[in-house]
Protein backbone atom coordinates (compact mmCIF):
# COMPACT_ATOMS: atom_id res chain seq x y z
CA UNK A 1 0.00 0.00 0.00
CA UNK A 2 1.29 3.62 -0.93
CA UNK A 3 1.78 5.79 1.83
CA UNK A 4 -0.61 8.67 2.56
CA UNK A 5 0.08 12.35 1.03
CA UNK A 6 0.17 15.09 3.65
CA UNK A 7 -2.99 16.80 3.64
CA UNK A 8 -1.85 20.50 3.97
CA UNK A 9 -5.12 21.85 4.92
CA UNK A 10 -7.20 21.23 8.76
CA UNK A 11 -9.69 18.83 8.69
CA UNK A 12 -13.30 18.67 10.18
CA UNK A 13 -16.23 16.22 10.85
CA UNK A 14 -19.64 17.57 10.31
CA UNK A 15 -22.60 15.86 11.38
CA UNK A 16 -26.29 15.56 11.68
CA UNK A 17 -28.96 13.23 13.39
CA UNK A 18 -31.95 12.78 11.68
CA UNK A 19 -34.98 9.93 11.03
CA UNK A 20 -34.83 8.27 8.06
CA UNK A 21 -37.40 9.83 5.99
CA UNK A 22 -34.39 12.90 6.36
CA UNK A 23 -31.67 11.26 5.48
CA UNK A 24 -31.42 11.50 1.53
CA UNK A 25 -31.72 15.36 1.80
CA UNK A 26 -29.33 15.96 4.83
CA UNK A 27 -26.76 13.79 3.44
CA UNK A 28 -26.89 15.63 -0.14
CA UNK A 29 -26.36 18.57 2.10
CA UNK A 30 -23.79 17.61 4.05
CA UNK A 31 -22.39 16.54 0.15
CA UNK A 32 -21.93 19.68 -1.08
CA UNK A 33 -19.12 20.05 0.89
CA UNK A 34 -17.76 17.08 1.61
CA UNK A 35 -15.93 14.36 -0.61
CA UNK A 36 -16.83 11.65 1.74
CA UNK A 37 -20.12 11.17 3.67
CA UNK A 38 -21.39 8.53 6.03
CA UNK A 39 -24.48 6.87 6.81
CA UNK A 40 -24.42 5.41 10.71
CA UNK A 41 -27.38 3.92 12.82
CA UNK A 42 -27.41 6.32 15.94
CA UNK A 43 -29.35 4.38 18.23
CA UNK A 44 -31.25 0.78 18.18
CA UNK A 45 -34.40 1.89 17.16
CA UNK A 46 -33.17 2.22 13.65
CA UNK A 47 -34.52 4.51 12.22
CA UNK A 48 -32.55 7.39 13.31
CA UNK A 49 -29.53 8.22 11.58
CA UNK A 50 -25.65 10.36 11.88
CA UNK A 51 -24.49 11.39 8.68
CA UNK A 52 -21.12 12.29 9.03
CA UNK A 53 -18.79 13.84 6.70
CA UNK A 54 -15.22 15.25 6.45
CA UNK A 55 -14.16 18.72 4.65
CA UNK A 56 -11.00 21.60 5.11
CA UNK A 57 -12.19 23.76 8.02
CA UNK A 58 -13.42 26.86 6.32
CA UNK A 59 -14.41 25.41 3.30
CA UNK A 60 -17.71 25.97 1.90
CA UNK A 61 -19.47 27.54 4.81
CA UNK A 62 -22.11 29.60 3.36
CA UNK A 63 -23.07 26.96 0.48
CA UNK A 64 -23.62 24.68 3.08
CA UNK A 65 -25.66 26.39 5.63
CA UNK A 66 -27.64 27.42 2.52
CA UNK A 67 -27.89 23.61 1.63
CA UNK A 68 -28.65 22.77 5.35
CA UNK A 69 -31.21 25.29 5.39
CA UNK A 70 -32.90 23.81 2.31
CA UNK A 71 -33.07 20.41 3.88
CA UNK A 72 -34.51 21.57 6.43
CA UNK A 73 -37.26 23.69 5.30
CA UNK A 74 -37.85 20.43 3.16
CA UNK A 75 -38.06 18.08 6.05
CA UNK A 76 -39.23 20.04 8.58
CA UNK A 77 -36.43 18.81 10.57
CA UNK A 78 -34.51 21.25 12.61
CA UNK A 79 -30.85 19.24 12.77
CA UNK A 80 -28.42 20.89 14.62
CA UNK A 81 -24.48 20.71 13.14
CA UNK A 82 -22.04 19.50 14.95
CA UNK A 83 -18.21 19.91 14.25
CA UNK A 84 -14.87 18.10 15.40
CA UNK A 85 -11.33 18.49 14.38
CA UNK A 86 -10.30 15.88 12.79
CA UNK A 87 -6.41 15.19 12.60
CA UNK A 88 -5.88 15.08 8.68
CA UNK A 89 -3.12 12.39 8.50
CA UNK A 90 -4.99 10.07 11.16
CA UNK A 91 -8.10 10.17 8.70
CA UNK A 92 -6.37 9.65 5.48
CA UNK A 93 -4.60 6.38 6.94
CA UNK A 94 -7.99 5.48 8.69
CA UNK A 95 -9.60 5.60 5.36
CA UNK A 96 -7.36 3.45 3.70
CA UNK A 97 -7.40 0.64 6.50
CA UNK A 98 -10.82 0.99 6.12
CA UNK A 99 -11.18 -0.07 2.45
CA UNK A 100 -9.39 -3.25 2.06
CA UNK A 101 -9.29 -5.27 -1.49
CA UNK A 102 -12.95 -6.77 -0.75
CA UNK A 103 -13.56 -10.11 -2.63
CA UNK A 104 -17.49 -10.16 -3.26
CA UNK A 105 -19.04 -13.27 -4.66
CA UNK A 106 -17.57 -15.36 -6.93
CA UNK A 107 -17.07 -12.71 -9.17
CA UNK A 108 -16.06 -9.63 -7.74
CA UNK A 109 -13.04 -7.78 -6.10
CA UNK A 110 -13.82 -4.19 -5.18
CA UNK A 111 -10.12 -2.28 -4.90
CA UNK A 112 -9.57 1.32 -3.66
CA UNK A 113 -7.23 3.50 -5.73
CA UNK A 114 -4.39 3.39 -2.85
CA UNK A 115 -4.19 -0.44 -3.88
CA UNK A 116 -1.37 -1.49 -6.68
CA UNK A 117 -3.42 -2.05 -9.67
CA UNK A 118 -2.78 -5.99 -10.24
CA UNK A 119 -5.69 -7.62 -10.85
CA UNK A 120 -7.00 -10.84 -10.58
CA UNK A 121 -7.73 -13.01 -13.46
CA UNK A 122 -10.38 -15.23 -11.18
CA UNK A 123 -11.97 -11.82 -10.79
CA UNK A 124 -13.37 -8.65 -12.03
CA UNK A 125 -11.73 -6.21 -10.36
CA UNK A 126 -13.75 -2.76 -9.79
CA UNK A 127 -11.58 0.22 -8.75
CA UNK A 128 -12.63 2.87 -6.46
CA UNK A 129 -11.19 5.83 -4.59
CA UNK A 130 -11.09 5.30 -0.84
CA UNK A 131 -12.56 8.37 0.01
CA UNK A 132 -16.11 6.81 -1.48
CA UNK A 133 -15.96 3.70 0.65
CA UNK A 134 -15.33 5.28 3.66
CA UNK A 135 -17.45 5.46 6.88
CA UNK A 136 -20.31 4.51 3.58
CA UNK A 137 -21.80 2.36 6.24
CA UNK A 138 -23.79 -0.05 3.62
CA UNK A 139 -20.92 -2.35 2.14
CA UNK A 140 -23.74 -5.07 3.52
CA UNK A 141 -26.20 -3.60 0.79
CA UNK A 142 -23.73 -3.42 -1.81
CA UNK A 143 -22.21 -6.98 -1.06
CA UNK A 144 -25.98 -8.44 -0.98
CA UNK A 145 -26.68 -6.16 -4.43
CA UNK A 146 -23.33 -7.76 -6.33
CA UNK A 147 -24.34 -11.65 -5.37
CA UNK A 148 -27.81 -10.81 -6.36
CA UNK A 149 -26.37 -9.69 -9.90
CA UNK A 150 -24.31 -12.51 -10.32
CA UNK A 151 -27.25 -15.03 -9.45
CA UNK A 152 -29.62 -12.99 -12.16
CA UNK A 153 -26.66 -12.52 -14.75
CA UNK A 154 -27.87 -15.96 -17.11
CA UNK A 155 -31.44 -13.67 -17.85
CA UNK A 156 -29.10 -11.41 -19.76
CA UNK A 157 -31.26 -8.45 -19.31
CA UNK A 158 -30.80 -5.89 -22.22
CA UNK A 159 -31.91 -2.40 -20.72
CA UNK A 160 -30.39 -1.94 -17.47
CA UNK A 161 -30.77 0.46 -15.02
CA UNK A 162 -29.39 2.03 -11.19
CA UNK A 163 -31.81 4.10 -9.87
CA UNK A 164 -29.48 5.73 -6.58
CA UNK A 165 -26.47 5.25 -8.39
CA UNK A 166 -24.32 6.71 -6.09
CA UNK A 167 -20.57 5.98 -6.83
CA UNK A 168 -21.77 4.03 -9.16
CA UNK A 169 -20.49 0.53 -8.15
CA UNK A 170 -23.27 -1.39 -9.22
CA UNK A 171 -23.94 0.05 -12.57
CA UNK A 172 -20.05 -0.87 -13.39
CA UNK A 173 -20.28 -4.09 -12.13
CA UNK A 174 -23.68 -4.80 -14.24
CA UNK A 175 -21.64 -3.66 -17.20
CA UNK A 176 -18.54 -5.32 -16.70
CA UNK A 177 -20.19 -8.40 -16.40
CA UNK A 178 -22.80 -8.17 -18.98
CA UNK A 179 -20.95 -6.00 -21.24
CA UNK A 180 -24.54 -3.93 -21.67
CA UNK A 181 -24.64 -0.57 -21.29
CA UNK A 182 -26.15 0.88 -17.96
CA UNK A 183 -28.33 4.23 -17.52
CA UNK A 184 -27.26 5.24 -13.73
CA UNK A 185 -29.33 8.23 -12.31
CA UNK A 186 -29.01 10.13 -8.80
CA UNK A 187 -30.36 13.07 -7.25
CA UNK A 188 -27.45 14.14 -5.86
CA UNK A 189 -25.16 16.33 -8.60
CA UNK A 190 -21.54 15.08 -6.61
CA UNK A 191 -22.54 11.54 -6.81
CA UNK A 192 -23.40 11.69 -10.79
CA UNK A 193 -19.90 12.97 -11.43
CA UNK A 194 -18.14 10.58 -9.17
CA UNK A 195 -19.81 7.40 -10.97
CA UNK A 196 -18.84 9.33 -14.22
CA UNK A 197 -15.35 9.48 -13.31
CA UNK A 198 -15.37 5.96 -11.94
CA UNK A 199 -16.55 4.51 -15.20
CA UNK A 200 -13.83 6.11 -16.81
CA UNK A 201 -11.36 4.69 -14.06
CA UNK A 202 -12.28 1.88 -14.56
CA UNK A 203 -12.45 1.88 -18.33
CA UNK A 204 -16.25 1.44 -18.97
CA UNK A 205 -17.44 4.96 -19.54
CA UNK A 206 -18.96 4.26 -22.63
CA UNK A 207 -21.18 1.63 -20.83
CA UNK A 208 -22.45 4.24 -18.37
CA UNK A 209 -24.95 6.79 -18.71
CA UNK A 210 -24.62 9.10 -15.63
CA UNK A 211 -27.64 11.75 -15.56
CA UNK A 212 -29.22 13.99 -12.62
CA UNK A 213 -32.38 13.05 -11.80
CA UNK A 214 -35.76 12.60 -9.45
CA UNK A 215 -36.53 8.91 -9.30
CA UNK A 216 -38.72 8.05 -12.02
CA UNK A 217 -39.84 11.33 -13.04
CA UNK A 218 -36.72 11.94 -14.68
CA UNK A 219 -36.86 11.96 -18.65
CA UNK A 220 -34.33 9.81 -19.76
CA UNK A 221 -35.49 7.37 -17.03
CA UNK A 222 -39.13 7.18 -18.67
CA UNK A 223 -37.55 7.35 -22.30
CA UNK A 224 -35.45 4.20 -21.87
CA UNK A 225 -38.31 2.30 -19.94
CA UNK A 226 -39.23 -0.37 -19.41
CA UNK A 227 -36.27 -2.31 -18.01
CA UNK A 228 -35.17 -6.03 -17.51
CA UNK A 229 -33.07 -5.10 -14.56
CA UNK A 230 -33.38 -2.60 -12.01
CA UNK A 231 -31.32 -1.49 -9.31
CA UNK A 232 -32.32 0.48 -6.05
CA UNK A 233 -29.89 0.26 -3.64
CA UNK A 234 -31.39 3.31 -1.47
CA UNK A 235 -33.17 3.26 1.99
CA UNK A 236 -36.25 1.76 2.93
CA UNK A 237 -39.30 4.44 2.89
CA UNK A 238 -38.39 6.39 -0.30
CA UNK A 239 -38.48 2.52 -2.03
CA UNK A 240 -41.76 1.63 -0.51
CA UNK A 241 -43.02 4.90 -2.19
CA UNK A 242 -41.52 4.39 -5.65
CA UNK A 243 -42.71 0.65 -5.90
CA UNK A 244 -45.66 1.75 -7.59
CA UNK A 245 -43.57 3.48 -10.34
CA UNK A 246 -40.71 0.78 -10.60
CA UNK A 247 -43.78 -1.91 -10.96
CA UNK A 248 -45.07 0.54 -14.43
CA UNK A 249 -41.38 0.97 -15.68
CA UNK A 250 -40.30 -3.44 -14.98
CA UNK A 251 -40.14 -5.15 -18.35
CA UNK A 252 -42.72 -8.58 -18.56
CA UNK A 253 -40.10 -11.07 -16.47
CA UNK A 254 -38.00 -8.12 -15.45
CA UNK A 255 -36.08 -8.21 -12.16
CA UNK A 256 -35.29 -5.67 -9.51
CA UNK A 257 -32.82 -6.09 -6.66
CA UNK A 258 -33.18 -3.54 -3.52
CA UNK A 259 -31.42 -3.47 -0.99
CA UNK A 260 -30.55 -0.05 1.78
CA UNK A 261 -32.90 -2.13 4.04
CA UNK A 262 -32.31 -3.00 7.43
CA UNK A 263 -33.43 -6.52 8.24
CA UNK A 264 -36.18 -5.70 10.17
CA UNK A 265 -37.21 -3.09 7.61
CA UNK A 266 -37.49 -6.15 4.56
CA UNK A 267 -40.64 -7.32 5.25
CA UNK A 268 -41.91 -3.60 4.82
CA UNK A 269 -40.42 -2.84 1.33
CA UNK A 270 -41.65 -6.42 0.13
CA UNK A 271 -45.14 -5.91 1.23
CA UNK A 272 -45.49 -2.81 -1.23
CA UNK A 273 -43.80 -3.82 -3.49
CA UNK A 274 -45.68 -7.65 -3.42
CA UNK A 275 -49.16 -5.10 -3.77
CA UNK A 276 -47.78 -3.96 -6.97
CA UNK A 277 -47.60 -7.70 -8.82
CA UNK A 278 -43.74 -8.11 -8.15
CA UNK A 279 -43.12 -11.69 -6.35
CA UNK A 280 -40.27 -12.31 -4.51
CA UNK A 281 -37.65 -14.63 -5.60
CA UNK A 282 -34.49 -14.52 -3.46
CA UNK A 283 -33.32 -12.82 -0.14
CA UNK A 284 -29.40 -12.27 0.80
CA UNK A 285 -28.43 -11.27 4.61
CA UNK A 286 -25.59 -9.41 4.91
CA UNK A 287 -24.95 -8.37 8.76
CA UNK A 288 -27.59 -6.16 9.77
CA UNK A 289 -28.61 -5.41 5.57
CA UNK A 290 -30.95 -7.20 3.55
CA UNK A 291 -31.31 -7.29 -0.18
CA UNK A 292 -33.99 -8.36 -2.16
CA UNK A 293 -34.56 -9.50 -5.35
CA UNK A 294 -38.06 -9.57 -7.00
CA UNK A 295 -39.30 -10.41 -10.33
CA UNK A 296 -42.32 -9.47 -13.08
CA UNK A 297 -44.50 -11.90 -14.21
CA UNK A 298 -44.47 -12.71 -17.98
CA UNK A 299 -47.84 -11.29 -19.58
Amino acid sequence: MKAPRRHASALETISVTVEDDAVPLFEQALATVCTTVGIFEADDTQCVWRIEGVKDVGYGEDELERALTLARLMTGVDADLTRQQTEAEGWLARTYEAFPQQDVGQRFSIRGTHLDRSHSRARMTITLDAGIAFGSGEHGSTRGCLRALEDVAYRKPQRILDMGCGSGILAMAAAKLLHRPVLAVDIEPWSVRVAASNARLNGIGPLLTCRLGNGWQTPQVRADAPYDLVFANILARPLCKMARSLAANLAPGGTVILAGLLNSQAQMVLSAHRRQGLALERRYREGDWTTLVLRRRHG
